[in-house]
């Protein structure tokens, strides 16, 4: 469904401080693919989501949604079939105002009419929506939702965006910044809605144990590309050490061909 071609992202270009974030990316994400990534910081990960989102143009390539292409489409228009998640659990919902307005303002895709939207046959499909998440947030629809825990707003943010029904989810690392608990269960949330409501996904971990646990396809980014992939057995016969060996292998079969180059 969501094709990249020969994508490329050059920051500074021209300048002393030219960086080449991603180098020539070619990938295509199957309708029902949950492919988590990983790779260590700088290696392009943020900036590939970015560009699939649309906060980012690339310098080069084309970015395609079933055929389509969407490479110069706005990242407001692509919010519409695109739901992203990030770190900061408060990004995603709106502090100042009731959780029952929060997810009217999801479930109508915008402010307007807001108040007159709200009646007892919703507020019903909300709070059993919310008995999902097991938090008991369906007592407190009413309350601002600045009086809720990171890791309840962003098991809300999660739950808001599946309700939305998007063809493609971005989790840009949206359990880092919360405690172990509660990260944990976010993560097992995440897992279930994806397989529940048959959705799309691609999601940054630097947890390699649960790159490794969730999803059917992995990829490992370095310097702005993919250099390693694995899917269906081959990943569910991965280990973390097998998956550091590898990264190390690359890296040296890398720096080999690099000296090569230059001795030529």
């Amino acid at each position: 469904m969501i094709e990249l071609k020969n994508l490329s992202t050059v920051f500074g270009q021209g300048t002393v401080n030219e960086n080449r974030a991603l180098n020539r990316i070619n990938l295509k994400v199957n309708e029902g693919d949950f492919i988590t990534i990983i790779g260590s910081n700088g290696a392009g990960k943020s900036t590939l989501l970015n560009l699939v989102a649309g906060s980012l143009s690339p310098t080069e390539g084309a970015v395609f949604l079933n055929g389509r292409d969407i490479t110069r489409e706005p990242e407001y228009k692509r919010a519409r079939y695109i739901g992203r998640i990030f770190q900061n659990p408060l990004l995603g919902t709106a502090s100042n105002m009731s959780l029952e307005d929060n997810m009217t303002i999801t479930h109508k895709k915008g402010f307007k009419w807001l108040k007159r939207s709200l009646n007892s046959r919703l507020r019903e499909y909300f709070r059993s929506e919310l008995k999902q998440l097991n938090m008991g947030l369906e007592e407190r629809m009413k309350e601002n939702l600045v009086m809720f825990s990171g890791g309840q707003r962003q098991a809300l943010t999660l739950l808001m965006m599946v309700l939305s029904k998007p063809a493609l989810i971005l989790l840009d690392e949206h359990t880092a910044a919360l405690d172990p608990k509660n990260a944990e269960i976010v993560l097992e949330l995440t897992n279930r809605f994806i397989s529940e409501y048959k959705l799309t996904a691609m999601m940054i971990t630097h947890n390699m144990s649960h790159a490794i646990e969730f999803g059917n396809r992995l990829l490992m980014m370095d310097k702005g590309e993919i250099i390693f992939e694995s899917e269906g057995e081959a990943k569910r016969e991965l280990t973390v050490e097998k998956l550091i060996d590898r990264f190390h292998q690359i890296r040296h079969k890398t720096f080999e061909d690099d000296k090569t180059l230059l001795s030529e």
